[in-house]
């Protein structure tokens, strides 16, 4: 390996830090983009309210944001998604003592996995009803999962972790991955009574990681 790439690819715990802070700020800011002023089929001046067919005017805008829903739905989600990942990623960023070549790469594959956000939310917002879709979504918090437990493992096989991070520590992150995994997992299984009963549970799920109150025991992970 030449010399210029070993020292770019150890890499401080810093520079993976800065580097994910523009990725996940991207990523948030192209979600809204979904998001478009719908547009109703007449224009109307602005009328008192008592006047003829005022009213009529509202109740098409109203419509028309209606069917902002679905797409409103999955913002909100995947804002929350990205907000608990980012969360989870400066956690793990803040118990290493250095990085290397190998963990470099491991966050990379998690960036890019969040950088997939966008899509995989697009995705879902535009065919909520189909399975498929909330498939393709789980398979992107999958993928964020599996990238935050790959790198907290590895980080302590390589002795990259900071000496007062210890056995429970890690335990306790690891645990509260494949917890939450396992229950993304669970919400998508029961996409086969409605999509909507997966998404709701999901972002239940967001909302008690992210926020009081606690749901049943999962404030203890």
């Amino acid at each position: 390996m030449p010399a210029f790439y070993s020292h770019f690819a150890g890499s401080s715990v810093g520079r993976l830090a800065g580097l994910s802070d523009g990725v996940f700020a991207i990523a948030m800011t192209l979600l809204v983009l979904e998001l478009h002023v719908p547009v109703v089929e007449a224009v109307h001046h602005q009328d008192p309210i008592w006047a003829s067919g005022a009213l009529d005017a509202e109740q098409g805008l109203w419509h028309a944001l209606a069917l902002l829903a679905p797409k409103l739905l999955t913002y909100f989600m995947s804002f929350l998604t990205l907000g608990i990942f980012w969360l989870g990623q400066q956690t793990q960023l803040n118990q290493f003592e250095r990085a290397n070549r190998h963990l470099t790469w491991i966050h990379l594959a998690f960036l890019a996995s969040v950088s997939l956000m966008p899509f995989s939310t697009a995705l879902l917002g535009e065919y909520i009803d189909y399975r498929l879709a909330l498939a393709v979504y789980w398979l992107n918090l999958l993928l964020l999962g599996a990238m935050l437990l790959a790198s907290i493992t590895y980080g302590h096989r390589a002795g990259l972790l900071k000496a007062e991070v210890n056995h429970e520590m890690r335990l306790a992150h690891r645990r509260r991955i494949v917890i939450y995994q396992a229950l993304y997992a669970v919400a998508v299984v029961l996409s086969v009574i409605n999509t909507y009963v997966s998404i709701v549970l999901i972002v239940l799920l967001q909302l008690n990681s992210a926020v009081a109150p606690r749901i049943w025991r999962l404030s203890s992970f």
